[in-house]
């Protein structure tokens, strides 16, 4: 069913590498036009430089998601062009040290993890909140396996808390704006196999053991395993589908 997304125009942050550059491509192959937005302008560039070479339409814009103000101009910006239908709140940072090390480091990364993955969220979507509700659009947060369980992933007290603040925000988002004709939903992926975690895969390889022991697939995922169930939530065949969240973990949460 090619063309699921034809005419829409979507917003995806974090869009320069990894899951969400995978979902930029899906979209964009579906027929979508694709905004990307990431902090890292060269990645987003690297983005529509692939979607373009394969005949999609794309376009690149720098954001930092923590900052509301740039968020709410570039909304402005983008909807010149016309409102967007579809937004993909996929940025996010992880770093992995205990809460009982180092108290000024700790505290840097709570405020670092949260300002990006869950006031993130909020600062963009509340930016772009006009333009979905106009369009009777749809929103597909990137949660994770430890939306739900985090006793694989030791060490990520901050992390751990955003995701699960994330499947929060989408069901009661999903709660509120289902008046307006507003999906919400989000997706929780496992271990995604990511230029960014390679190097963290490389020195914790007891810990993909320990995840993979745990997958019935038995296997990492890739981000296009990610992003079937993002155009899936994007598109009209998930027309009654709102406030869940879809888990692509290889089965994790089942043994």
């Amino acid at each position: 069913m090619a063309g699921l997304l034809e005419g829409h125009i979507a917003a995806v942050t974090g869009g320069g590498s990894g899951i969400g550059q995978g979902i930029c491509q899906a979209y964009a192959r579906e027929g979508a036009r694709v905004v990307v937005l990431d902090v890292n302008l060269d990645g987003a560039h690297e983005t529509v430089g692939l979607i373009k070479a394969a005949g999609g339409k794309a376009s690149a814009v720098r954001l930092d998601v923590t900052d509301r103000q740039a968020c709410r101009d570039i909304a402005a910006t983008i909807a010149r062009d016309g409102n967007i239908s579809i937004l993909v709140n996929n940025a996010g940072i992880n770093r992995r040290n205990p809460i009982t090390g180092d108290a000024a480091a700790v505290a840097k990364d709570w405020e670092d993890i949260l300002s990006i993955n869950l006031d993130g969220v909020f600062n963009v979507t509340h930016a772009f909140l006009d333009q979905l509700r106009a369009t009777r659009g749809r929103i597909v947060n990137i949660g994770s396996i430890q939306s739900f369980v985090h006793v694989s992933w030791p060490n990520s007290a901050a992390y751990t808390t955003s995701k699960h603040g994330v499947l929060g925000f989408t069901r009661a988002l999903a709660a509120e704006l289902g008046k307006d004709g507003v999906r919400v939903n989000a997706i929780g992926p496992g271990l995604i196999e990511t230029r960014i975690n390679a190097e963290a895969r490389a020195k914790n390889p007891d810990m993909v053991a320990n995840v993979m022991r745990h997958t019935p697939l038995n296997r990492a995922g890739k981000p296009e395993d990610i992003a079937g169930p993002a155009v899936f939530l994007a598109s009209d065949m998930s027309s009654y589908v709102t406030g869940c969240i879809i888990m692509a973990d290889g089965g994790f949460r089942t043994v």
